[in-house]
């Protein structure tokens, strides 16, 4: 039987619309690459649209530094929205709260500015694959879409095992890597961390929205102890509406997204985490279970949830469809806070993006197409109630870590890539997610382009053709505090420093002071990265500031 003509050709095509997604499929359009980008739901944007939450979870230096030229880009295009403001719903979990619709406006606009053909409402159901080589994608509708190179931004990594490729879900356990934070023991795929199903509420002070009790509501409300207190189970250190007796914000404006009235968050709290199912593996059982418990948080909120005055509820709380961009005020989608992973043959680990003494910066990976950085950020697990959260150093994004074992044209370009669960967990989160997109669609476009397969990232000259694309655009690919897109030198820093010029004196701190004669650490490290660039040592001269050195090692 004769496989159907394929209905849309490019060269790269982005499966899946997510945040990783759309940076994958900007990065690709941005190299030349024309681009198709498929997406599930209704709408592109994942986090930020169908998922309802546009409260960006970022790294403290993220007004600053630490973020690529596009990233910046959207976040400046939100601010822009509200005439500048900085955080126009004032939410405090995040420097920056806004809107799902104006997120929506700001990437539609972006793709359709690059060019990207993109296709809603559609999901892959088959992938035609030859010897590792992924030939084309049908999708629901019958749509099949060929291309030179695949990425895989669906939010539960569909496509990698559609295709053939080994995934892995759940915690690789602890055996495996000696990661303490993994669930003891050998793997445990079924120990997925809870998710999401966020809803928009607005307040109407006055009016009463409260309806009928859903129909399990006691039960939820009675093995959860529904509270707005916080994680702990101690005392109440949030109110609803003003500060708590502790001096902590209200939980109204934890993720508040619209200051003016009438007032609007999102709901993603403890109470409405939803544990012990399988949104990978049954997600229809899973929206069933998480949409009840928001539906059972919310008219606990309305009916139940303490006053300041010694009353109870808050009946003004009214869902929001307007703003949620759905029939009911719920997300189009669920949160998920991850996904299946692919498997590479050494995943990024926990151990990876510890803190090191002395340094300022996470351990020294090879291969680096990007940044980010967040903490160990795991919820409660099937199997495993106690959350985790544990400090992270800066960390990267090993090119290596986006390919599939046994790949010759498909990417991980978001939660999926070849990270053990724990490491994942500092990933996922909105700039990391679109940092590992980015990475992906750049080095998507430069295989196509080239007409290489993947798998050649492991060849240094076209590793660093890739990341000179990058820098080119914007993308930094370490931590540097002090050396901005805009300085001359920020392609030159970043290379080396990709090759691990930063590992002597420029180590402690994520300061490089590029100004400032190299020292002899400084000097060994340069050295060494010259070698790994294929430059010649005695490139690297003492004489010359530090910045200079840089420039003569990556010329």
């Amino acid at each position: 039987m004769s496989s159907p003509e394929p209905t849309l050709t490019a060269d790269v095509a982005v499966v899946g619309g997510g945040f990783g997604g759309v940076a994958a499929a900007l990065a690709a359009a941005r190299a030349g690459a024309t681009v198709v980008l498929v997406e599930e739901h209704s709408r592109v944007g994942g986090q930020v649209t169908t998922q309802a939450l546009p409260a960006l979870d970022e790294h403290p230096h993220i007004e600053s530094f630490g973020a690529s030229a596009s990233y910046r880009a959207f976040r400046d295009a939100a601010r822009a929205h509200y005439g500048g403001v900085a955080n126009p719903g004032g939410g405090w979990v995040s420097r920056l709260c806004f809107e799902p619709a104006v997120a929506q406006r700001i990437l539609d606009a972006t793709l359709a500015e690059a060019k990207v053909t993109v296709l809603t409402g559609l999901a892959p159901v088959a992938a035609r694959v030859e010897a590792g080589r992924v030939l084309d994608v049908t999708f629901g509708d019958g749509t099949v879409l060929a291309a030179a190179v695949f990425c895989d931004a669906t939010e539960r990594g569909d496509l990698a095992p559609l295709a053939g490729f080994a995934t892995v879900t759940g915690s690789e356990g602890r055996d495996a890597h000696g990661e303490p934070d993994a669930v003891p023991g050998g793997p445990d795929p079924a120990a997925q961390q809870s998710f999401t199903w966020c809803a928009l509420v607005e307040h109407h002070p006055g009016a009463d929205f409260t309806g009928p009790a859903p129909a399990d509501y006691a039960a939820l409300r009675d093995r959860l102890s529904f509270d707005i207190a916080g994680w702990d189970g101690g005392v109440h250190r949030y109110r609803m509406f003003t500060d708590g007796p502790d001096g902590k914000p209200p939980f109204w404006t934890y993720r508040r997204l619209r200051a003016t009235a009438p007032e609007l968050a999102v709901l993603n709290w403890a109470s409405n985490d939803c544990a012990g199912q399988d949104p990978i593996g049954d997600p229809a059982g899973a929206e069933r279970a998480g949409r009840e418990l928001t539906a059972a948080f919310v008219h606990w909120l309305r009916t139940e949830a303490p006053r300041e005055d010694g009353g109870r509820g808050f009946p003004g709380l009214r869902l929001a469809p307007e703003a949620a961009g759905t029939p009911d005020g719920f997300a189009e989608a669920p949160y998920l806070r991850e996904s299946r992973r692919i498997v590479v043959d050494r995943p990024v680990t926990g151990h990876d993006l510890a803190p090191q003494p002395g340094r300022a910066r996470a351990r020294h990976l090879p291969g680096s197409l990007g940044v980010t950085w967040y903490h160990v950020d795991l919820h409660e697990r099937t199997g495993q109630p106690d959350p985790v959260y544990r400090e992270t150093a800066p960390f990267t994004i090993p090119a290596a870590s986006l390919v599939p074992r046994g790949a010759v044209n498909l990417l991980a370009a978001a939660k999926n890539l070849g990270a053990t669960q724990v490491a994942a967990a500092a990933y996922r989160v909105h700039h990391g997610e679109w940092a590992v997109g980015e990475a992906a669609g750049a080095l998507a476009a430069r295989a196509a382009l080239d007409r290489r397969t993947v798998s050649d990232i492991r060849d240094p000259a076209f590793l660093y053709r890739v990341q000179r694309d990058l820098v080119a655009a914007g993308v930094p690919l370490a931590w540097v505090a002090d050396v901005p897109a805009q300085d001359l030198r920020f392609a030159a820093v970043h290379l080396a420093a990709a090759y691990g010029a930063l590992r002597g004196e420029r180590a402690h701190t994520l300061a490089v002071e590029p100004d400032r004669p190299a020292g002899p650490a400084d000097l060994v490290a340069a050295r060494r990265a010259a070698l790994a660039l294929g430059a010649a040592p005695s490139a690297v001269d003492p004489a010359r500031p530090f910045g200079a050195v840089l420039e003569d090692i990556t010329r």
